[in-house]
């Protein structure tokens, strides 16, 4: 009965700036002697602390004021990891989810090797909690978002002429403390959900491949081995052998196609095939070049048709372009919104693009750190406490 007490009251801390016993009577149905001692009890440990009122007015105040306490925000950090291909990026934060340090570093691809991509995340770690000055601090819980399915257990199958292992070589054991691995797709929907979404949604990574985070009656849609979301079927549907590459790579490959096929572009035909970017094409069609306008033309085609399927399939009410490359999809997006009618009936999914930009999935994974910590303080703080 104490530790349900315990977790009752944790709980009603976690979301209330500060409170009075009388606010956590309300809240949890314990009774004041309780309230206290548990209070007294948190304090002791470290989690909470009183604090005083303030009173702005100058206005004296009559008899004994009731006594506050608040979380200890600072008692313990939470980290959340984006272990994307080529890139890797850490933020800790504190119980509040207030971002208190950040870093970000290239990684080189799935040829890294597993012992060195797992060295390469425990340094940015290392680094991001001396910046936050949290080297002393207890690490709660450390989300690692992956571009990989993963299962219940943090860990990824074999697939994919096994890049899938390869992008999760084992977080969940190889790094220390209590570590949760999740895909990174479904953090990026869990951060979009957070910032007041549907509870019918999808969030559609669009880098190097497609990747779908989908919630729908507010839950977080998983499948078998963590797999709902891959966009491999895309393959069959589209009757392209690369049918899930993502928005950067279908930029590259097409205009690469188009030059090759003797199409004129001023702005791309300069720039050596092997180093074309996605960030060229975008330049490119900014500037009015007909090839590039007409490569985001056709990757908008594309992104309407998998938000017709998402739609129609799973009933998502509306679809969030994620990723770093969300700041510049505008063309795309408006060009998908303006097919989407020509090729599905209403009600048409809501076509938005992200506003975190390539800090989706970490966001995501300090959301994702959050709810687990709201949900059951007690496994994270220990069942002791």
């Amino acid at each position: 009965m104490r530790q349900a007490n315990r977790q009752a009251l944790l709980q009603h801390a976690l979301f209330s700036e500060e409170f009075t016993a009388a606010d956590a009577m309300g809240s949890t149905g314990l009774t004041r002697a309780t309230v206290l001692g548990l209070c007294s009890d948190l304090e002791s440990a470290g989690w909470l602390q009183e604090v005083a009122e303030e009173r702005g007015d100058g206005a004296a105040r009559r008899g004994r004021p009731a006594r506050r306490f608040a979380l200890r925000d600072d008692a313990a950090v939470i980290i959340g990891i984006d272990a994307g291909e080529h890139s890797l990026t850490a933020r800790v934060a504190d119980l509040r989810g207030r971002e208190i340090a950040a870093a970000r570093t290239a990684v080189g691809g799935a040829a890294v090797g597993a012992a060195a991509r797992v060295e390469a995340v425990r340094q940015l770690i290392d680094c991001v909690v001396e910046e936050a000055g949290a080297r002393t601090s207890r690490r709660l819980l450390t989300v690692v978002g992956v571009p990989a399915p993963v299962d219940g257990q943090g860990r990824s199958p074999h697939g994919e002429n096994d890049f899938w292992p390869s992008m999760n070589p084992g977080f969940v054991d190889a790094l220390d403390g209590e570590v949760l691995v999740e895909n990174d797709a479904n953090l990026a929907v869990i951060a979009e959900h957070s910032l007041g979404g549907s509870e019918h949604m999808g969030a559609l990574l669009m880098g190097e491949r497609f990747g779908a985070g989908l919630i729908v009656d507010g839950r977080l849609l998983r499948g078998a081995d963590g797999g709902a979301g891959e966009m491999r079927f895309l393959d069959v549907v589209l009757e392209d052998s690369r049918g899930a590459d993502g928005v950067a790579a279908l930029a590259r490959r097409w205009s690469v196609d188009a030059l090759a096929a003797g199409q004129e572009s001023p702005a791309l035909s300069a720039i050596p095939r092997g180093e074309l970017t996605a960030v060229d094409v975008f330049a490119a069609a900014r500037a009015g070049d007909a090839l590039a306008v007409a490569v985001l033309n056709r990757i908008g085609a594309r992104v309407a048709r998998i938000a017709a399927i998402l739609a129609s399939l799973l009933g998502v009410q509306r679809i969030v372009l994620a990723g770093a490359i969300s700041e510049a999809i505008g063309p795309v997006l408006d060009h998908a919104r303006a097919i989407l009618p020509e090729i599905t009936s209403e009600p048409l999914p809501e076509l938005i693009a992200s506003s975190l930009g390539r800090d989706v999935v970490v966001r995501g994974a300090i959301e994702h750190a959050l709810s687990r910590l709201r949900a059951d303080p007690l496994e994270l703080l220990g069942p002791d406490l």
